[in-house]
């Protein structure tokens, strides 16, 4: 559940140092500067080599039209590290690397002249060694613990690619739609929802600022006071079985990680959670994975498509 729901990087230890292409003084001073929680961070002008790391970044430069060179796939769709709405946008696949203890090593052979790592743990050794690859554009302030804003990373990547306009208008498109959904359906707005995933080590609620929940506001509901006031642990906030009535609200979207869909639907103290009594439950099953990966990515792409499939299955749970 610790590798899933509330990630922190093992103890790594420092590699020698390797080679990247971090540009000449000529070329840093045609470059942009990108604010940062780590402080400014000068990147060359017209990136060619991207690595993209962050949970969602690859996707937010392909948005952007560029395609990554090594990219992180954090919710394993396995081949191009990306959902089906995103594949087509890749010419030849990037290089895969891992998540949560990156191979450095792989990363410095790809010889990057920018590395994305907008939504991560935020933690500075990995900041640190990084950067002694390729200027490395983190999280922002407050960002820590994958707790990254779409909009954000969005404004991140468009800076530090040069693309600032691209941005702007991906942010908007995506807001006509959410716009688009709210109009369509009243009844999600001031609703409450918890948003809870159960894996083989018991339950944890997505915070307040994490990308499901984000995404639920953007439908218009709000987050459950229940969950508000628990204590996070990363991105979630751990709840014991005993306790499973803090999931309750309006509106509770649950979905099992690596393990099977019966450990939620057919557990007897999820089943007694007042919303589910009701039918105000919303399990995202394994046969709804694209919609489930779309939801958990909340990129500026992925909640595209996350908005065009969730709304009939969350008005369905409201009924």
């Amino acid at each position: 559940m610790r590798r899933i729901l509330a990630p922190m990087l093992a103890s790594v230890l420092l590699l020698a140092a390797c080679g990247g292409s971090g540009g000449g003084e000529e070329e840093a001073a045609s470059g942009v500067s990108v604010n940062t929680k780590f402080g400014s961070v000068e990147v060359p002008q017209d990136p060619q080599k991207v690595v993209a790391l962050g949970w969602g970044d690859a996707e937010t430069a392909l948005a952007l039209g560029v395609q990554p060179v090594g990219a992180s796939d954090w919710v394993e769709f396995g081949g191009k590290g990306v959902g089906p709405w995103a594949q087509d946008l890749y010419d030849q696949a990037p290089e895969i690397i891992a998540t949560m203890e990156p191979d450095f090593e792989k990363i410095a052979a790809l010889e990057p002249d920018l590395i994305l790592d907008t939504k991560s743990s935020g933690e500075q050794k990995r900041y640190d060694r990084l950067s002694e690859i390729a200027p490395t554009v983190g999280a922002p302030e407050g960002g820590d613990n994958y707790l990254t804003t779409m909009d954000q990373q969005v404004d991140l990547v468009s800076q530090a690619l040069g693309r600032e306009d691209e941005g702007k208008k991906v942010l908007k498109d995506l807001d006509k739609k959410f716009d688009a959904v709210r109009g369509a359906h009243p009844e999600f707005d001031g609703k409450s929802v918890s948003v809870a995933a159960k894996t083989s080590e018991g339950w944890g609620a997505y915070v307040e600022g994490s990308e499901r929940v984000q995404f639920m506001e953007k439908l218009g509901f709000t987050q459950s006071k229940n969950v508000a006031a628990l204590k996070p642990e990363g991105f979630t906030a751990t709840v014991s079985e005993e306790k499973l009535n803090d999931l309750d609200a309006d509106l509770l979207v649950a979905f099992p990680i690596y393990i099977p869909d019966t450990d939620i639907t057919k557990d007897a103290a999820f089943k007694r959670i007042p919303a589910v009594e009701d039918g105000h439950a919303l399990v995202l099953t394994e046969d709804l994975n694209d919609v489930r990966q779309a939801f958990s990515l909340n990129s500026v792409l992925s909640a595209s498509y996350a908005a065009d499939k969730m709304p009939e299955l969350v008005a369905d749970a409201l009924k």
